[in-house]
């Protein structure tokens, strides 16, 4: 069915100052793509709606909700700004994560809002009745339950409109968002993909469509699909804090480190400019992680003691492209991530408790204190960080929180499998580990993280390493290293495991890609380098 006529056409390409918008925030020139929306509000709040659609194809939430209004007030009439609006407040459709009663009651509020106006055309009302969908009933109906129902909504609505590339664009990023994270086929990100390669040649321009392309592409054995989105997002979008943070998502799942440093270092300063604190963040704990890949444990340093600064401009109520957890978890994470990619095991067993309302996030402080404790001998505290660990978890079980909860489950099966290596227990200690180390390779990460805290089939190679089983190490390192490419702790640990076993040919395997991974690392370098390399040569 096609977009029946006669409608305006909300299109915009936003290269110079908007009328009444802050354009003095990104240099006096705003860019944030092409966006075109057919719409039946009148010709005044046009500049308004396409601005903000630009701005929600870009996940930058709370200025998109401005824009809405104001398109809104505008024109009393506009019942799609409010569709516009109840997405926005949905929020990022990949934060795993129970939505929080205030936020769907706003979203739900803005769909009543847009029905009492009442839509002009058919189309306009099946886009807010698709979107109601993931509010109805929320206090009785589950969260994945009303993603489904959205999704499938979305299908229909591209199905009816074949000529619209904004629906088909939703309906791909639906797909994306309620994929499975236990289902390895990739079903549906593959489909979400190919829609959106469809979609891209004829609009080069289009925010959405390279963003969504990374999203669906999210996944190991799909990242090298992602590049050139990768690589052309932020040049659409420059003016988006997300659009310059994104590309991470793919550089890191292909070990790009130092280019992952660079979108982030642009995308951490767009976000303070913007008063995006959680967005910060997040930019901040990929950058972290990319540094310590690379070594350069004095700048992701820096990262950490640039925390107690940032944590002051946090604003809880803020709406921004990354959901609430975003800011607690880098908060958790960064400091977590630097003493345990070093290796530090005094400094995690000393990290500071900062207890919030994310269990999740908590559990990340209780994970590297138990690793650190246990590593140190301290199996007093290490069982007190598996008790904890353990009440997390309970917690998150009951929330329906299940994805997280699992994740959380094996942090716990870790530091147990430690605790109980240190004890003196080896079989049973590595009977946990691996089970911990299957239940990871289960599921996806999540895109709040750039990787796991301390990947568990990586912490069962140098389990094997310490049990002298050094060929066993090796094949749990390969298996990380297939899913975390060009990871420096996976590799070192390699190389420690190709050394023992005696293989020249092994120890080159590895050996080459580290020195390349860690040639521009600080100096003097990391203790481990120095040792190992010279035991390469012995």
């Amino acid at each position: 069915m096609s977009v029946v006529a006669p409608l305006a056409i909300a299109a915009v390409v936003l290269l110079a100052p908007v009328e009444g918008q802050q354009a003095h925030q990104h240099g006096g020139a705003e860019k944030l793509g092409t966006v075109r929306f057919t719409t039946s509000c009148t010709t005044a709040a046009q500049p308004a709606f396409a601005r903000a659609m630009a701005l929600l194809h870009s996940f930058e939430f709370a200025p998109a909700i401005e824009g809405f209004t104001a398109a809104g007030t505008t024109d009393p009439g506009c019942a799609i700004a409010y569709w516009g609006i109840a997405l926005s407040r949905w929020g990022n459709p990949f934060a795993a994560g129970i939505k929080s009663p205030a936020q769907l009651d706003a979203g739900r509020a803005a769909i009543a809002r847009a029905k009492t106006i009442g839509a002009k055309t058919d189309r306009e009302r099946d886009y807010i009745a698709a979107a109601e969908r993931l509010f109805a009933d929320f206090e009785k109906i589950d969260q994945r339950t009303r993603l489904l129902a959205y999704r499938d909504a979305m299908s229909d609505l591209a199905a009816r409109y074949t000529d619209d590339p904004e629906a088909s664009a939703f309906y791909a990023l639906a797909l994306a968002a309620s994929n499975d994270p236990t289902d390895q086929t990739y079903a549906s990100l593959i489909k979400a993909g190919a829609i959106l390669e469809r979609l891209a040649p004829a609009q080069p321009d289009h925010p959405g469509f390279v963003h969504y392309i990374i999203h669906a592409y999210d996944v190991p054995p799909l990242a090298p699909k992602a590049v050139n989105a990768a690589r052309g997002y932020a040049k659409i979008a420059p003016s988006a804090p997300h659009a310059l943070h994104m590309p991470s998502h793919t550089f890191t799942r292909l070990g790009y480190w130092q280019e992952s440093v660079d979108t982030n270092i642009a995308s951490a300063a767009a976000a303070r400019r913007e008063k995006s604190t959680g967005e910060e963040l997040h930019a901040m704990d990929y950058q972290t992680y990319a540094y310590l890949q690379m070594a350069q444990d004095r700048a992701a340093s820096r990262l950490v003691d640039a925390l107690p600064e940032v944590v002051t401009r946090i604003n809880p109520g803020a709406v921004s492209s990354s959901p609430p957890i975003a800011g607690v978890f880098a908060l958790a994470a960064i400091p977590a991530r630097y003493a345990l990619e070093r290796r530090a095991w005094d400094e995690a067993v000393r990290l500071e408790l900062r207890p919030s309302r994310f269990p999740h996030a908590d559990a990340i402080t209780w994970f590297t204190r138990g690793l650190g404790a246990a590593h140190t001998g301290d199996l007093q505290t290490a069982r007190a960080a598996i008790d904890a660990l353990q009440q997390l978890e309970a917690q998150l079980t009951k929330a329906g929180e299940g994805y997280w909860a699992e994740q959380v489950a094996i942090q716990r099966l870790g530091v147990t499998a430690w605790a109980a290596f240190k004890d003196g227990r080896t079989e049973e200690a590595l009977t946990t580990m691996r089970d911990a180390a299957d239940r990871e390779d289960r599921t996806e990460k999540n895109a709040v993280t750039p990787g796991p805290i301390a990947p568990a089939r990586e912490l069962l190679g140098y389990m094997l390493i310490a049990a002298k089983r050094p060929a066993d190490a090796l094949a749990a390192f390969d298996i990380t290293l297939a899913k975390e490419p060009n990871r420096y702790r996976a590799l070192a640990g390699a190389l420690e495991a190709a050394r023992l076993t005696g293989s020249r040919d092994a120890v080159s395997k590895y050996l080459a890609p580290l020195r390349t991974l860690t040639s521009k690392a600080d100096v003097p370098r990391r203790p481990e380098i120095a040792a190992l390399e010279t035991g390469a040569r012995q």
